[in-house]
């Protein structure tokens, strides 16, 4: 009768360490695996860094006037007006009276020519 509580703590033990084991095994393997998505998506990550800062740079190369100028010419068929459709615009005078911070109109300004 000896024997038997010895022989029930000694399973008990080995079944507790073999679920420790299958245990520890389960977290390794997810630990892995979160590791190589995580390397996935860094490496994803800057492929996409790459790929903004190409698409900044083509983007910045459109806003230049010389390449408008290229696109207007040879895509949309523009050509420069003839000088009798130019229309050249006076600058604008600015109002006779302007308001002022304090609610005030301001006194008339003349400009020279």
């Amino acid at each position: 009768m000896k024997q038997r509580p010895f022989v029930a703590l000694w399973t008990l033990a080995v079944a507790a360490t073999v679920v420790a084991f299958v245990l520890h095994l389960g977290l390794r393997s997810r630990t892995v695996d979160v590791g190589y998505k995580l390397g996935v998506a860094r490496k994803d990550q800057a492929k996409l860094r790459e790929v903004k800062r190409v698409l900044s740079l083509e983007a910045a190369s459109y806003r230049t006037p010389d390449r408008v100028e290229m696109v207007a010419r040879s895509l949309l068929g523009m050509t420069p007006p003839p000088p009798e459709r130019v229309v050249v615009l006076k600058e604008a005078a600015p109002p006779a009276h302007e308001p002022t911070n304090s609610g005030e109109a301001a006194q008339p300004t003349e400009e020279g020519p």
